[in-house]
């Protein structure tokens, strides 16, 4: 008789395999199964020349939520925690952010002052939001005992536990732009520029779009919570995914690779398992998907078993990527204008100001890659040296802007935007040029296609006010289940959102565990 599954998960992401360990942990008997020939979707760790080894998107781990970590019981190699945040300058005076002080030259007194009192404004801010990132959303005047307690419990917090004050501030500026509230708080262009990128990162915004604001409190949740800050995985970002698996196995989820799910079948009204590319079907009571939302509901269910208005706005939930990713093979370090070697293993962030951000971001509007990128950076071989050769290093950097559809195509244009990428750097970098061996850039495009990551947004969609919580990806999909009996959501594009933090297939579980046995 052929074996039906409590639970099938599409996709071996971080998110799908949390789903999958909570799932397992509580006795229900859960196969993951994942298109491509490792776990880890865009945290993975892989070769992209010979001898060096690169985190594929994800260069950071410091978000995973130590709830999960402790619930399920991962463990976590970090080569490096907490690393400060290099503000690169072309003049060669880089500033050095920490978690509450800032320092290097030309710095005046108001801002040395201003910094710390910034940080700790937002990280109270964030601090008040932390407790629902690991909660279902509450849905509006629903009429469920669960939702008006859900918002009830977050009016009481604003308005008692974070007090008078800090409520009319955090209402104040949580649907502003990052660009006014930086330039209410600081002068020095260099701490604007700097913070401003951590409100952008690997989204489709500048720092005058409204709402950016919310983005740079959801970046701090590297902050709270005990979690790990800029964080180096000893092996790359695919260490930390195969330690996931390895929780979610050791509880009992069955996990697969090679194996791509070609689309969700239906019986009736509800899901009734899947069929994989090779034709076999496997059943299962419930299907959760960590595929992005156009994607599940789209392609693999079918908007033809979707109620019309529903598949409308599925259709029109944003989800173009505008970050590319940029893999270098390095000779040896690059020497950085003003920066000791004692500071290459830091967070290094080009991003002189926030008005040069945002001139890198108008090139998006036209379909065209920005000619003086922003950047994020870091250099895991200063920590981790078996990345490389001996004697060799590995660049890993996250650059804005790239448009998913360039208009000139990105057969003709690749080349050109990786010319624009490297002469950025030698500004900061003058001999980056003489240090490179083997130089890899990921489009939009290729993100896509090599991770599955539809549109290439590293967020499966934007994180913006219209698709932020009860909202996320649409309403009426917002609380892990959608419209489709029996079909759930794990990933990125439920709440909370991106980023490598495992929170959304917490939720996932926990919202289907609550449930109860499923018909």
């Amino acid at each position: 008789m052929t074996k039906t599954f409590d639970a099938i998960i599409i996709g071996a992401g971080h998110n799908g395999l949390v789903c999958a360990g909570y799932l397992a942990q509580q006795g229900q008997s859960v196969l993951v199964l994942e298109a491509g020939a490792q776990v880890g979707g865009g945290a993975q760790t892989r070769e992209f020349a010979p001898g060096y080894q690169v985190s594929s998107c994800a260069h950071f781990a410091g978000q995973m939520h130590p709830r999960v970590i402790k619930d399920l019981g991962i463990s976590i190699d970090y080569a490096a925690t907490g690393l400060d945040t290099i503000a690169l300058s072309a003049e060669g005076a880089p500033l050095n952010l920490t978690r509450d002080q800032v320092t290097g030259p030309g710095l005046s007194d108001g801002d040395v002052a201003a910094y710390p009192k910034f940080k700790k404004r937002m990280r109270e801010h964030m601090e008040l939001l932390a407790p629902y990132l690991l909660k279902t959303p509450p849905r509006i005047a629903s009429g469920e005992w669960a939702d008006a307690k859900t918002l009830a419990q977050l009016g009481f917090d604003l308005r008692f536990r974070h007090g008078k004050e800090k409520m009319q501030d955090f209402l104040r500026i949580i649907g502003i732009n990052v660009y006014d509230a930086l330039n209410e708080c600081f002068e020095s262009e260099l701490i604007k520029g700097a913070l401003s990128l951590d409100a952008v990162l690997g989204g489709n915004m500048a720092p005058r779009t409204p709402n950016t604001l919310f983005n740079y409190l959801y970046h701090l949740t590297r902050e709270v919570n005990g979690a790990a800050g800029h964080a180096v995985v000893r092996g790359g970002m695919g260490k930390l995914t195969e330690a996931i698996a390895t929780a979610a196995a050791g509880h009992g989820a069955d996990i697969r690779v090679n194996a791509p799910v070609e689309k969700i079948l239906v019986e009736g009204s509800r899901v009734m398992g899947i069929q994989l590319a090779s034709g076999d079907v496997i059943h299962a009571k419930r299907v959760i998907s960590n595929a992005n939302p156009k994607t599940t509901f789209l392609t693999l269910l079918g908007a033809r078993h979707l109620e019309a208005y529903f598949a409308h706005r599925i259709t029109k939930f944003r989800m173009k990527g505008s970050a590319a990713k940029l893999h270098v093979a390095l000779k040896q370090l690059p020497t950085f204008k003003g920066l000791d070697a004692k500071d290459l293993g830091n967070r290094l962030v080009i991003a002189p100001s926030m008005d040069e951000v945002e001139r890198a971001y108008n090139h998006v509007k036209y379909g065209e890659f920005s000619q003086k990128p922003a950047m994020e950076i870091i250099l895991p071989t200063v920590h981790d040296p078996s990345l490389a050769p001996e004697g060799a290093h590995v660049l890993s950097a996250v650059v804005q802007y790239a448009p998913y559809d360039l208009q000139a195509g990105w057969d003709s244009g690749k080349a050109a935007f990786a010319d624009a990428v490297i002469a950025r750097l030698a500004e900061f970098a003058p001999d980056i040029g003489d240090c490179i061996d083997v130089l890899e850039l990921l489009t939009p495009a290729d993100l896509e296609g090599a991770f599955n990551m539809g549109g290439g947004h590293w967020h499966q969609g934007e994180m913006s006010f219209d698709q932020i919580m009860m909202m996320r990806p649409v309403y009426g999909a917002a609380q892990y289940q959608t419209p489709m009996e029996g079909l759930y959501l794990c990933g990125a594009g439920a709440h909370p959102g991106g980023g490598v933090m495992g929170a959304a297939g917490h939720n996932a579980a926990k919202a289907i565990l609550a449930e109860g046995e499923a018909p």
